[in-house]
């Protein structure tokens, strides 16, 4: 009898025991860490604002809510696709996907619904305050970047083909920059309203101080919401303010505003813009950048000579930035934050362009 006593006993203590390791399997204990993986990794390369390629992956164990934080690390870390958009969604099957301007090395991050990441790094986050997972991989070597390019004047200039939001955000397509059989640079603004899709072509080399000139067969048929630029940009320089300065052929969407400018940014500081008119028929624009100084002029024709004709000129001596990696960039986009928007596409030539140390 004590010993049909003693097997009960333990028959019980086994069931006891077998319940409670049910019990935790079913999630009484501590659940395993989400992470997340990078499956697709796009080429190693110094990256740029023009170049997209693709990056995917997939997370285990992510919860409602969550989403993906995607970096690329070009000499700093830059989220991506850009700040205006800076989550990827996790799909249905778990994985996600997602464009991203190239780099040498790029990060994923699976992030909480209240995580708001940085434009722009030197240190990538670390796991805690929203960041649930990182996981950091290096480009891949064995692939090259395909960069759409042009001939013009003699230089090799790179075609943008990702989306800015330079006036608002707007998509570009290679085909909108080509050059004809007289070697002219024509851009346009392509599609119906309001999908647009722009063009810009950026140097492929830097120039620093000198003489630049353009020369713009017409620009009298553009709509007030449509903008032709000719500056110098350098992304990452945000302290330097991008190193930008140039001429902008525009009426910010205002159809009673002069329709062009020039401007050193700051753009916002009174002093760093000057508005004139520009008047129809082919019209040449110089820049003559120096320490210190940056001279513009604007005259009638395509003559070599600044003095010749001159419709407007303005000397800016405040805050004109000094040389670093910067590029001469032109452009022909759509002005989304003023009070008219553009109707028509549009497309302007470039005859030439020059620079002379």
């Amino acid at each position: 009898m004590r010993s049909g006593r003693v097997r009960a006993v333990a028959a019980c203590l086994v069931v006891v025991a077998a319940g409670f390791l049910s019990h935790s399997c079913r999630g009484g204990g501590t659940p395993p860490a989400p992470r997340i993986e990078i499956t697709t990794i796009p080429p190693a390369d110094k990256g740029g604002p023009d170049i997209l390629d693709v990056i995917a992956g997939r997370v285990v164990g992510a919860a409602p809510g969550q989403r993906v934080v995607i970096f690329s690390k070009s000499r700093v870390w830059w989220v991506q696709p850009e700040r205006q958009q800076p989550y990827t969604e996790i799909q249905a099957d778990s994985t996600w996907k997602s464009p991203t301007h190239v780099g040498m090395e790029y990060a994923a991050l699976l992030v909480d619904a209240a995580y708001v990441p940085p434009t722009s790094v030197e240190v990538l986050p670390k796991e805690g305050e929203g960041v649930l997972a990182v996981t950091v991989v290096a480009g891949d070597a064995s692939r090259s970047v395909v960069r759409p390019t042009v001939q013009f004047s003699g230089y090799e200039w790179v075609v943008r083909a990702a989306p800015s939001d330079r006036g608002g955000r707007n998509a570009y397509d290679p085909k909108n920059a080509w050059t004809d059989e007289n070697g002219a640079l024509h851009l346009r603004i392509a599609g119906q309203a309001p999908d647009w899709t722009c063009a810009e072509v950026g140097l492929t080399r830097r120039l620093g101080y000198g003489l630049y000139r353009f020369v713009v067969r017409e620009v009298a048929h553009l709509e007030p919401a449509a903008i032709l630029s000719f500056f110098t940009w350098d992304g990452p320089a945000v302290q330097e303010h991008h190193r930008e300065m140039g001429v902008e052929i525009t009426r910010w969407g205002k159809p009673a505003d002069k329709n062009a400018q020039y401007a050193i940014q700051p753009y916002h500081v009174p002093d760093n813009v000057a508005r004139f008119e520009a008047p129809a028929g082919v019209l040449t624009h110089w820049l003559r950048w120096e320490p210190g100084r940056a001279t513009f002029r604007t005259a009638r024709g395509a003559s070599a000579d600044p003095a010749a004709a001159i419709v407007a000129e303005h000397v800016f001596t405040e805050r004109v930035p000094a040389p670093g990696n910067e590029q001469v960039r032109m452009n022909l986009y759509a002005y989304r934050r003023g009070e008219k928007s553009l109707e028509h596409g549009a497309e302007v030539v470039i005859e030439k362009f020059e620079y002379l140390p």
